[in-house]
């Protein structure tokens, strides 16, 4: 069985290592430590110019839940729009209800500005109340795959909801697991789920060049470390996932 392995990058310097290292697939994003943002123009384009893998860019305008007002609604639209023009192959997308099911009005109109390209929805899946009919909806509404660690912090942990879907889907649509997906348990998940397609960012972290002259940070994070894919968990993944 061929695997599809799809890497989350939120830099530049990431996505050629995922690239090099035999990534499938590129989810493109700002901001991983918040699950991953919408990413700006500059670095979508550059993505472009140097990917000779398709290119899945998030569609997410902010952290937090994925309940999300009109005027949030109208910013994803035109940021799909503007990703289409870009030139990505595809994009990533989700919304919700307050009461946890899918939004199916803003799913519509992000899929109606999403025509021609593929469409995966994202892990606001977790959240979802009741999974099995979310499924149907994403399927009756067109997209192309699923993400998600089905329902547990790690995908390991929720196989069984995993498999479940995959067999509810039976090749309707893909069912993508992701969190905490490692060549050290890449061969239990698929073997107990039966997925085509697996999703990680193989992150590391690296030490910044730049000599410290002051005590100040500009965030939460570390400035002295730099956040990126890791060539050797890649290159790990797509052999252990392949043989």
């Amino acid at each position: 069985m061929t695997m599809t392995i799809e890497v989350c990058v939120d830099n530049i310097e990431s996505l050629l290592t995922a690239q090099a290292s035999g990534a499938d697939r590129i989810e493109l994003c700002s901001a991983l430590a918040l699950g991953g943002l919408t990413a700006n123009a500059g670095f979508v384009q550059k993505s472009i110019d140097l990917a000779t893998i398709p290119i899945y860019a998030i569609i997410r305008p902010r952290a937090g839940d994925f309940v999300y007002s009109e005027q949030e609604v109208d910013i994803m639209v035109s940021d799909i729009k503007f990703m289409k023009l870009l030139g990505v192959q595809g994009v990533v997308i989700g919304a919700l209800t307050a009461d946890g099911n899918i939004d199916e009005p803003a799913l519509k109109r992000l899929m109606v500005a999403s025509r021609d390209l593929g469409v995966t929805f994202h892990r606001a899946f977790d959240l979802c109340n009741d999974p099995q009919q979310a499924l149907e909806t994403l399927i009756t509404a067109g997209c192309e795959r699923i993400l998600t660690s089905g329902q547990q912090a790690q995908a390991l942990e929720g196989c069984a909801l995993i498999q479940t879907l995959v067999n509810q889907a039976d090749g309707r649509i893909s069912i993508m697991p992701g969190a905490g997906v490692t060549p050290a348990n890449a061969v239990e998940i698929i073997n107990l789920t039966q997925v085509t397609e697996l999703h990680l960012s193989g992150k590391t972290t690296r030490t910044s060049v730049m000599k410290p002259n002051s005590a100040v940070k500009m965030g939460s994070e570390s400035d002295s470390l730099i956040s990126i894919t890791c060539a050797k968990t890649i290159a790990n993944m797509v052999k252990i996932a392949n043989c």
